[in-house]
C-alpha cells in the first residue's frame, strides 16, 4: 500500500471513529434546551414543549434525552451554555427566548436550531425567509413587537385622563429591547402620551424601577418582553400590586398574579409548535424545509379585581373581548 493512500485510509477512519464511537455510546438521540431564564420559571412552557415533542413519538427518559442548560437571566453565560451543547453533539438545539435564539445562531451552521421567541425572525437575523429558513435554523415566533403597542393602548383605554406611561426593557437583550422601544413609542406618540423608558438588567432593579414611576408620576406600566421579565412574571406582578401600578404584560400568569391585564400570544402553544418540529428533524426533516411558524391568535385576560383595587372601571365593551376575566 501507498504511503499517501494509508494517510487516506487512516484519516478517513479517524473522522468515522467518533461517529461509530457517538452511535455505539447514544444510542438514543438527544436535544439540547436552552433558555436564557430558570426553569423555575417556564415549568408549563417546558410541558408544552414536551407535548409537542410527544405528538411527534418522543417521550423524555424513554426514546428521547434532553439536555437543559438555563442561563439564570444571565446571558452572557448563554454562548458558553451552547458549546457545552455542541460538544455534546446533541443532535438539536431547541433555543427558546430570542437570547438563546441568537446565541445558538452565532454558535453552529451545522446542528439543526429551533427556536421560539417573541420578535421577527427576520429582522433578528435569524432567517432570511420564513418560507424558507435558511441552513440550519427555523422555529416559531409570537411577533410581541405588534402586541406590544396594543398593551399601551389597552391601558390607554382604562385610563383615558392618564398622559405619562412607563416602558420597562431590559438593555441586555438590545434586539428585543429596541423593537419594543420603536414599537411603543410610535404608539405613545400616536395617542399623544408621554412615554417613560426604564431600563432593569436584573431582578434586583424591578424595587428601584416602580419607585421611580411614582417619581415621574406615570400612572401606566407596559412591560417589554424580554427573558429576564418572563422569568420574574409573578413577581412584577406583585410589585404592580404593592405599589398599586396599573401594568401591563403578554403571558395570563401576570394577569393571574395580580397584573391589570395581559395581552399576547399563546406562547404555551408556541412551544409547542417548537417541540413538534423539534420532533420532526430528529425524525429527519431538514429546517430549511420547515417555514417559521407564526402565531395566529393573541389572547387578553383581565384581572377584575385588581381594577375594583385600582379604583379602574373596565367598559363592557372590553370585558366581552376579554379570553378570561379574572375576578
Amino acid at each position: 500500500m501507498r504511503r499517501r493512500d494509508f494517510l487516506t485510509l487512516l484519516g478517513g477512519a479517524a473522522v468515522a471513529w467518533p461517529l461509530d464511537a457517538r452511535a455505539q455510546q447514544s444510542p438514543t438521540p438527544s436535544i439540547g434546551f436552552v433558555n436564557a431564564g430558570s426553569s423555575s420559571g417556564l415549568a408549563r412552557h417546558v410541558s408544552s414543549f414536551l407535548k409537542g415533542l410527544g405528538e411527534i413519538g418522543f417521550v423524555e427518559g424513554r426514546n428521547i434525552a434532553i439536555e437543559y442548560r438555563w442561563a439564570e437571566t444571565q446571558v452572557d453565560k448563554l454562548p458558553a451554555l451552547i458549546t457545552g451543547l455542541i460538544h455534546r453533539q446533541v443532535g438539536v438545539i431547541a433555543a427558546t427566548g430570542t437570547p438563546a435564539a441568537l446565541a445558538a445562531k452565532a454558535a453552529t451552521t451545522t446542528i439543526p436550531i429551533v427556536f421560539e421567541t417573541g420578535g421577527n425572525p427576520i429582522k433578528l437575523g435569524l432567517v432570511d425567509s420564513l418560507n424558507r429558513p435558511s441552513r440550519n435554523v427555523t422555529g416559531v415566533t409570537q411577533a410581541n413587537q405588534e402586541t406590544a403597542p396594543k398593551r399601551l393602548q389597552l391601558l390607554h383605554e382604562l385610563l383615558p385622563a392618564t398622559r405619562v406611561f412607563g416602558l420597562l426593557i431590559n438593555p441586555t437583550d438590545p434586539a428585543l429591547a429596541e423593537a419594543d422601544e420603536s414599537a411603543v413609542l410610535s404608539a405613545a406618540q400616536t395617542l399623544g402620551v408621554e412615554l417613560r423608558v426604564l431600563n432593569a438588567s436584573t431582578d434586583r432593579d424591578f424595587e428601584g424601577i416602580f419607585a421611580k414611576l411614582v417619581e415621574l408620576k406615570a400612572d401606566g406600566l407596559v412591560i417589554g418582553g424580554e427573558q429576564l421579565f418572563t422569568s420574574h412574571v409573578e413577581e412584577l406582578a406583585a410589585l404592580a400590586v404593592r405599589y398599586a401600578m396599573p401594568a401591563a404584560y403578554q403571558w395570563r400568569e401576570f394577569a393571574v398574579a395580580g397584573g391589570l391585564l395581559s395581552y399576547g400570544s399563546d406562547v404555551t402553544d408556541a412551544y409547542r409548535v417548537a417541540g413538534v418540529y423539534t420532533g420532526r428533524i430528529l425524525k429527519g426533516d431538514k429546517p430549511s424545509d420547515l417555514p417559521v411558524q407564526q402565531a395566529s391568535k393573541v389572547e387578553l385576560y383581565i384581572n377584575l379585581k385588581t381594577a375594583k383595587a385600582l379604583g379602574i372601571t373596565v367598559p363592557v365593551r372590553l370585558l366581552g373581548r376579554a379570553d378570561e376575566v379574572i375576578d
